[in-house]
């Protein structure tokens, strides 16, 4: 069980190291949700509401959880399909190193980044923008959003099954940005057409912001609103497992 342990949190460092170091990561998942933040409330305003909360605190969320999909499509979807492609994956079987470890690791690894990428954005929203909100506000919108991250680490890892990491590069920075467009991360789905706000609330996207938008204003989170997520958590896992066992069997 120790060694178990020292394996997991041995790779767990390692994966976090390597995502950190990649440059794609950085810009798709840090630095353009802050520069996103800053442009979009200095051309709007601070004296705005939407959705019954200051548009500096509403888009604080949206471009948060900008930052988490974007991690979790750009980083652990091209990671593991270059990984299958190199055959790093099937030499790994070969290690003592247990599958499950391997998996658990770029789990946390992506957690841990998640965290990070929260507490930086609730940072800049707290220091720079002087957003005053009740802490326990914070605190709740940060678990949630820990909870709301794992559709989009099941879809990264269906994305991480296919064999091209060009292919799955570009989709997943395809998929970032219109996951963002219509599911009302860069314009509020009160401002959309309606058969547009329809597709938005459909979203995954919608509604991992939703469930923080609500928790900001105070508001009781939808029943509905995690159980979607579960949902679309279920599919893409279902999709990843047949996706690999496919394989598996042609092989």
């Amino acid at each position: 069980m120790n060694a178990y342990l020292r394996m997991w949190k041995a790779q767990s460092a390692a994966e976090l190291l390597r995502t950190m170091r990649n440059r794609r990561f950085f810009l798709l998942g840090i630095v353009m949700p802050v520069m996103l933040y800053f442009v979009f409330v200095a051309s709007v305003g601070d004296n705005v509401q939407v959705g019954g909360i200051d548009w500096k605190a509403y888009y604080l969320i949206s471009m948060t959880a900008f930052g988490i999909i974007g991690s979790s499509l750009n980083s652990l979807g091209p990671r593991l399909a270059e990984e299958r492609s190199r055959g790093w994956a099937k030499w790994l079987r070969t290690t003592p190193l247990p599958n499950s470890a391997y998996l658990f690791s770029k789990i946390l690894s992506q957690a841990a980044i998640h965290l990070g990428i929260i507490l930086l954005m609730f940072a800049v929203g707290i220091l720079v923008k002087h957003i005053q909100m009740p802490f326990h506000f914070w605190l709740e919108s940060g678990l949630w959003m820990l909870y709301g991250m794992i559709p989009f680490l099941a879809l990264g890892t269906l994305l991480g099954t296919f064999d091209a990491p060009e292919v799955v590069t570009v989709l997943s920075t395809v998929l970032q940005m219109v996951l963002a467009l219509l599911g009302g991360l860069w314009t509020p789905t009160e401002q959309m057409p309606d058969w547009m706000a329809q597709i938005s609330h459909a979203l995954p996207s919608y509604r991992f912001a939703e469930g923080a938008w609500d928790i900001m204003a105070g508001r009781a989170i939808p029943w509905e609103t995690p159980a979607i997520l579960l949902g679309y958590a279920a599919v893409f896992i279902l999709l990843a497992v047949w996706r690999l066992n496919r394989k598996g069997t042609r092989a």
